[in-house]
């Protein structure tokens, strides 16, 4: 029987999700689909907050890289 790998969870205290992304993905305009499979409207989440990373999606590109 084949397991599937759950997405990682990352405790986000402060900061915001296009730092986030920029940091897992090398592009901070991905933010969206960590945002996306968080059920959050908000990339600036407050407090500690538990999220579900995603697998990154090479199809998807918002073209903006990382410093």
């Amino acid at each position: 029987m084949a397991t599937t790998a759950r997405p990682r969870r990352i405790i986000q205290a402060g900061g915001n999700l296009f730092e986030l992304a920029a940091r897992l993905y090398g592009d901070a305009t991905l933010a969206n689909i960590i945002a996306q499979a968080n059920g959050l409207s908000d990339p600036f989440p407050e407090g500690a907050v538990t999220l579900v990373i995603p697998a990154p999606d090479a199809s998807r590109s918002g073209g903006m890289p990382a410093p």
